[in-house]
């Protein structure tokens, strides 16, 4: 293999690197230091451009509202328990960001899909939600186990209205959101409104990021958390701690105790 075929192997255009030079997506690193936020940072790192000062804000909020939902997230827990396996910090993140998967962490990404199926859909709004919510057993983004309305979504939301307003974006997943919303609530007694998932996919869908990039940035907000909760667990010295205190001890459903005759 020649020099330029090793060079090509690893081509990249995000970063160039050079003995004293480190730019990144053509900007050297030392005019970012110290004048980028680490959001803008974030955006120029996966799109390639700096972001205009408000959209940086709306992917900040959209990330600090997904830091964290407590030891009952099963990232959360695992990334406690691990931290008490005598491994390092790096290692109980790792293993709490490896549960984020469809059922847990990939909601955002799920709803991304939806609204831009909705968005892309021709005719009535109304009928392409009937349409495409229709497909989903669980509809990605709405409804929340734990709270009647999701404490998250509203402060959300009423960013993006006022993005909406000011011409930052232009509102059509928003409104699609919405319409997916006021499906879910026909004829209920009780409403199914939208979770921190489905606003942070308006959020993310707004702003241009691929699906797949939703679930990336949700694990990048849910890393803050699962940090803190990490070495919160590494400092309390405990060893070996499993997800039900040991005076507890799990059901078993297997074969009754056998018993010998007399």
């Amino acid at each position: 293999m020649t020099a330029a075929e090793s060079a090509d192997w690893w081509a990249t255009s995000i970063v160039r690197m050079a003995p004293g030079e480190v730019e990144l997506r053509g900007i050297p690193v030392q005019e970012l230091i110290g004048s980028v936020d680490f959001v803008s940072a974030v955006w120029l790192m996966v799109r390639g451009e700096l972001p205009d000062a408000r959209r940086a804000a709306l992917l900040e909020a959209a990330l600090v509202a997904s830091v964290d939902h407590g030891p009952q997230a099963p990232s959360i827990a695992i990334a406690r328990m691990t931290a008490t396996c005598g491994v390092g910090l790096n290692n109980a993140m790792a293993s709490g960001v490896n549960a984020l998967g469809d059922s847990h962490g990939g909601a955002g990404q799920q709803c991304v899909e939806m609204l831009t199926e909705i968005v892309a859909a021709d005719g009535d709004l109304a009928a392409a939600v009937e349409r495409v919510v229709a497909r989903h057993r669980y509809v990605p983004g709405f409804g929340h186990r734990f709270h009647p309305v999701d404490p998250r979504r509203g402060p959300l939301l009423a960013l993006v209205d006022r993005a909406v307003a000011d011409g930052v974006v232009d509102g059509r997943h928003l409104r699609a959101a919405r319409a997916v919303e006021a499906h879910l609530d026909a004829n209920r007694r009780r409403p199914v409104p939208m979770n921190i998932d489905g606003a942070t996919a308006v959020i993310y869908a707004e702003l241009g990021f691929a699906p797949e990039l939703a679930r990336g940035l949700f694990v990048l907000g849910r890393s803050v958390g699962i940090l803190a909760h990490a070495w919160e667990e590494m400092s309390q010295g405990l060893r070996n701690k499993g997800p039900i205190p040991r005076s507890i001890l799990p059901t078993y459903r297997g074969k009754p105790e056998a018993t010998s005759d007399q």
